[in-house]
């Protein structure tokens, strides 16, 4: 139950900043935090990550519903016996929701976050696209946690069958 209950606050985190975003600046109006560094920015994305597939509206949409479901699916199925792994489909979770709702809603996501580095611009994000990335690179990190060591996975597979077989 924790791990939505993350994914919720995800959610929620994303949704209200996107809120305060779209209500009080006007498209492409800029706000310096440090500098040109890192720039408060109001701008709309009808495309994935970086800008790419702008448009593909029911793309987004088909893709968006697979993987929830998988997520909740492999979440429900990891979380007895593991910690990181569900935490980090929590975060991917609440951050597929959050930018699903968003072209669900509007037909884009709002996105605010900009970086620039030197002549350099990194693509404008949001909450809850940090959160997909941050799920996704702690998905990582518990895979090659796994594969070097690989006893342990076989014995916390054995362990539950074992279990299952006395119950």
């Amino acid at each position: 139950m924790v791990y939505y209950l993350i994914a919720l606050i995800v959610f929620l985190v994303d949704q209200g900043t996107k809120y305060l975003i779209a209500t009080r600046l006007e498209l492409a109006e800029q706000i310096p935090v440090i500098k040109d560094f890192f720039i408060i920015t109001s701008h709309r994305n009808q495309g994935a990550a970086f800008g790419i597939l702008q448009g593909q509206q029911w793309f987004f949409f088909l893709i968006t519903v697979i993987v929830v479901a998988g997520i909740v699916w492999y979440l429900n199925k990891a979380r007895a016996t593991r910690k990181l792994l569900p935490t980090a489909l929590a975060l991917v979770l609440g951050g597929a929701v959050g930018n699903f709702l968003d072209r669900l809603l509007n037909g884009e996501v709002v996105d605010f976050l900009m970086f620039n580095f030197g002549s350099y611009t990194f693509p404008i994000f949001n909450v809850a696209d940090s959160c997909i990335v941050v799920g996704v690179a702690l998905i990582i990190l518990d895979t090659l946690r796994d594969m070097k060591s690989g006893d342990e996975i076989t014995e916390v597979k054995e362990t539950k069958e074992v279990k299952e077989g006395n119950e």
